[in-house]
C-alpha cells in the first residue's frame, strides 16, 4: 500500500464541481483583485474566529508583517517568538527591521511562557505565539506575561484553524491573529493566501490600506503600504472549502484519537491534549529517539512522513547574525531530533490508517531496533 504524507489531489476531487462553479462564476464577473467573494469570506471567517474583523491577504507571512507594521514595530525592537516554528514566524520579525528573540517551547510545543518571561527587554514590544501543530499555545499566561510588561500578542495560527483554548477559538486572544491558506493547511486555498483577524476597530482600518498600497482611496495614498490582496477567485474557493471545514477537523481529530489508542502502548512520546485545548491536528506528531530509522522503515512499506522541522530556527544561516548556538534551546533542540509527523489528512481512509499503525507496531518489535 502507498500512503502519501498529503493527497492535494484526492482534496480537490471531492469537492471539484462545486469548485468548477465558483471559478467559472469569478471569471465571468471580471473582478478578480478582492471583491465581493473576498467580502463574504471575511465575514464568514470572522465568525468562524469569533472575532469583529477579518480581512484577507496575500499569505500568511504578509499577515504576521502586516500585524506588526500596525504596532508599529520598527528597527531596533524586538519581538519574542518560537524557535522551533515554520521560518516565517521569525523571518516576519526581521523583515520589518526588528530582532527576532526566541524562548523555549514546551512539551507541547509550544512557547513556554517561563522561558517568554525570561527573554523580555527594555526593547520587547510584541510576542508572537505560534500555535503549533494546531494545538493553542498557553494564552492565559502569555497574555498576563505581556499585560504586566505591556507589550502585546500576536497569534501565529498558521496551523490552527478552529483550534480553542478554554473554549474560545485562536485568533481572538492576541492584538491580531495571523492565519495562512497555503495548500497545506487545514483551510487551504488553491495556491497562497492568508487572513488576519483582530477585535481592534483602529488596527483593522490602518490593515486595510496597508494590504492596499496605503491607499485611502483610488486617487489617495496616505502611507506607503504593501500590495498583499486576497484574489477574489482563491475566496470563491474557500468558500466552497469553508462549508466542509468543521467535518474535516472531526475527521483529523478521529484519526488522532485513534493513533493515540493504538500507539499509546509503545515508546514513543504522542500529543495528548488538555481538558481545555482543542487542537485541529494540522500535524500528528509522534516522537521517538529511532526517529531517522522508524522514517526510513515507513518508506520503505510506501508510508510517506515529513519532519516539521529538522532544523530549528535559531541554527539556520539566515539567522547567524542573532548568535545564537546550539544548547541555547535544549527542548527545541531535542525535540528537532526526535519528532516525526505521520500522515492525518481527512482523506485518509480506514484501511491507510490501520496500515499505518500496524507498519509502526511492526518497527518496535525487537528484531526491527537490533
Amino acid at each position: 500500500m502507498k500512503v502519501p504524507y498529503i493527497n492535494l489531489g484526492l482534496q480537490q476531487a471531492n469537492i471539484m464541481k462545486e469548485l468548477l462553479n465558483a471559478a467559472e462564476r469569478v471569471l465571468g464577473s471580471g473582478q478578480f483583485i478582492l471583491g465581493e467573494e473576498v467580502d463574504k469570506f471575511e465575514k464568514s471567517f470572522a465568525e468562524l474566529c469569533q472575532t469583529r474583523y477579518s480581512l484577507g491577504v496575500a499569505n500568511g507571512t504578509d499577515a504576521l508583517i502586516l500585524s506588526l507594521k500596525s504596532l508599529g514595530i520598527k528597527e531596533g525592537d524586538e519581538v519574542i517568538t518560537a524557535p522551533n516554528s515554520f521560518l516565517a514566524s521569525a523571518s516576519s520579525i526581521a523583515l520589518t527591521g526588528a530582532v527576532p528573540v526566541f524562548a523555549d517551547v514546551k512539551e507541547d510545543f509550544n512557547l513556554d511562557p517561563d522561558k517568554v518571561e525570561n527573554a523580555i527587554t527594555p526593547r520587547t514590544k510584541a510576542i508572537i505565539a505560534v500555535h503549533l501543530t494546531g494545538r493553542p499555545a498557553s494564552m492565559d499566561e502569555l497574555l498576563e506575561i505581556a499585560k504586566k510588561r505591556g507589550i502585546a500578542v500576536i497569534e501565529d495560527c498558521a496551523q490552527a484553524v478552529g483550534a480553542e483554548y478554554k473554549g474560545k477559538k485562536v485568533g481572538g486572544f492576541g492584538i491580531t491573529g495571523c492565519f495562512s491558506l497555503h495548500p497545506l493547511k487545514n483551510l487551504a486555498a488553491s495556491g497562497d493566501g492568508g487572513v488576519i483577524t483582530t477585535n481592534d476597530e483602529k488596527i483593522y482600518r490602518y490593515l486595510l490600506k496597508a494590504r492596499n498600497h496605503g491607499l485611502k482611496n483610488r486617487d489617495e495614498c496616505e502611507f506607503w503600504g504593501f500590495n498583499s490582496r486576497l484574489d477574489n477567485l482563491q475566496a470563491a474557493l474557500l468558500n466552497i472549502k469553508m462549508r466542509y471545514l468543521d467535518n474535516s477537523t472531526i475527521k483529523r481529530r478521529e484519526i488522532a484519537k485513534l493513533y493515540h489508542k493504538e500507539l499509546n502502548s509503545l515508546n514513543l512520546i504522542l500529543p495528548v491534549e488538555k481538558k481545555y485545548e482543542k487542537s485541529v491536528y494540522h500535524t500528528y506528531i509522534i516522537q521517538t529517539d529511532q526517529r531517522n530509522q522508524l522514517k526510513e522503515y515507513l518508506a520503505g512499506k510506501g508510508i510517506e512522513t515529513k519532519i516539521h522541522y529538522p532544523i530549528p530556527i535559531h541554527l539556520q544561516q539566515a539567522a547567524k547574525y542573532l548568535n545564537y548556538k546550539k544548547g541555547d534551546f535544549p527542548i527545541t533542540e531535542k525535540q528537532s531530533e526526535t519528532i516525526l509527523s505521520i500522515p492525518v489528512y481527512p482523506e485518509l481512509t480506514n484501511d491507510e490508517v490501520t496500515y499505518i499503525v500496524r507498519t509502526i507496531k511492526e518497527f518496535f518489535k525487537s528484531d526491527n531496533l537490533k
